[in-house]
């Protein structure tokens, strides 16, 4: 069945041709994306160093790559099948990057028989070349198994990792969550290519605005219902040659992540928290609701995020930030308690609701590590709590699909804190099936990432 699935997808490509120095391209971009994050940006360091940037190879190189990325779980375990090894990660690297290239061409394409041989003879030369001969002369022999291999999934959820190219796990608890027949069309909106979507920064530019700038660059935007200060639109999309975007105009952002500053519904001269800030989207969104009156007092641990978020608050022209390169846990000792009106905790997740915006992303999410993820969610929500002023709110959302990290901690936190209460949600997502007045957003049902949203309020008992 799977192979069929696989079989039916190639025959709709077309004969796929790549030369011997674009194979040897996407080799080396691969191994990078290995070491560098985000993968575009090691994508985009191979091909201006190999001068195809902007050239007719680029745009075929390009979509090589992105579908070895978000197959890459499957490639790996196909790797390990035909080594004999636990997992391809003990593999060299270079020749691990070569046979995930070598594995989604041969099984995923239609690639001519000229391409086929430069895959085996030029890219065996190629890791020779890099590391040892005998690596080149290990990859050369192994070539005639990848030719022959076949798929051999042992249950259900084995079959539709290979439909969907998500985790058995992952496929197991959705479809457990929400039934096979809507968790199939989770797992269909989760491989679709979604639309980039930017949110305009009502300081500097009115939605119209923006709209007419967008449609003379020959975009056809779509202003969102739910988010009206949010744009949709089919990339790609040149952010650096950008007018709108160099002036801090507009931002990216997904519809889901606008709507928790919403949602939180800041004031103009209020005290706000952001426990985990960069780079920066909710935190400038916050500044916009705010009319730039107020403090932000924005909390991170990654340096360089911190750093991207610094030169997008400058560029969007907010003034009432602050920055702390500190752990947000540290948050009430730094500030003092009961100092804030407002806590935006965007907590740090599995970022399962992300992954058809982020193509590696799906391969990289463990069950095991989920206990780890939540300790550290819960340390959060009590730094929040302690920030809080009597009669102050709380947004706890996160981007994850698991309800471990969402409905679970608040009703701990509920459990825990009789101080605070539920604030009731209805729009503009759907409630939670899983706890009354949160709510969620679903790729499936509203066509941009998952979230989930739960405002909390601390009662004034004094």
């Amino acid at each position: 069945m799977v192979w069929r699935v696989i079989e039916a997808e190639r025959s709709s490509r077309p004969k796929l041709v790549v030369p011997a120095k674009g194979l040897k391209i996407l080799v080396e971009a691969v191994k990078l994306a290995e070491e560098f994050k985000p993968s575009q940006h090691a994508k985009r360091v191979v091909f201006s160093r190999h001068g195809v940037l902007g050239t007719g190879l680029d745009r075929l190189l390009t979509s090589v790559f992105y579908d070895v990325l978000k197959k890459q779980g499957l490639l790996d375990r196909v790797i390990a099948e035909l080594t004999g090894v636990e997992s391809s990660l003990v593999l060299d690297p270079w020749l691990r990057a070569a046979l995930r290239v070598a594995v989604d061409i041969v099984l995923f394409y239609r690639p001519d028989q000229e391409t086929l041989r430069r895959l085996r003879w030029s890219i065996a030369d190629y890791l020779s070349a890099k590391t040892h001969p005998y690596v080149g002369m290990y990859y050369w022999k192994l070539f005639d198994k990848v030719l022959g291999y076949r798929p051999r999934p042992r249950s259900i959820e084995e079959a539709l990792e290979w439909k969907y190219l998500l985790l058995a796990w992952f496929i197991r608890r959705m479809r457990q969550l929400l039934g096979p027949e809507e968790a199939e069309e989770l797992f269909k909106a989760l491989n679709r290519k979604p639309l980039i979507s930017v949110r305009v920064n009502t300081l500097k530019a009115r939605v119209e605005e923006v709209v007419e700038e967008l449609r003379r660059e020959g975009k056809d935007p779509v202003v969102s219902e739910r988010v009206p200060v949010v744009i949709r639109f089919e990339g790609p999309y040149d952010f650096d040659g950008s007018r709108l975007y160099r002036e801090g105009k507009i931002i990216i952002q997904e519809e889901a992540s606008a709507a928790a500053s919403l949602v939180l519904a800041p004031r103009p001269g209020m005290t706000v928290v952001d426990l985990a800030a960069a780079p920066g989207g909710k935190t400038t969104h916050m500044a916009e609701l705010m009319r730039n009156r107020g403090v932000i007092y924005a909390f991170d641990v990654d340096r360089a995020r911190i750093k991207r978020m610094k030169m997008l608050i400058k560029r969007m022209g907010i003034k009432i930030v602050r920055i702390y390169e500190e752990d947000a846990r540290k948050a009430p000792k730094i500030l003092g308690e009961e100092v804030a009106d407002r806590v935006m905790l965007d907590a740090p997740c599995t970022s399962t609701g992300t992954i058809a915006k982020n193509p590696e992303l799906r391969w990289r999410v463990r069950e095991e590590g989920l206990e780890e993820i939540i300790k550290l969610q819960r340390e959060m929500m009590e730094a929040a709590a302690r920030l809080l002023k009597p009669g102050g709110r709380m947004l706890y959302s996160t981007c994850s699909l698991l309800p471990e990290e969402n409905e679970e901690n608040v009703k701990w936190f509920l459990e825990k804190h009789p101080e605070f209460r539920l604030v009731e949600l209805t729009t503009p997502y759907d409630p939670s099936p899983w706890l009354p007045g949160a709510m969620r957003a679903w790729p499936h049902r509203h066509n941009t990432i998952g979230f989930f949203y739960a405002l909390l309020e601390k009662e004034d008992r004094r």
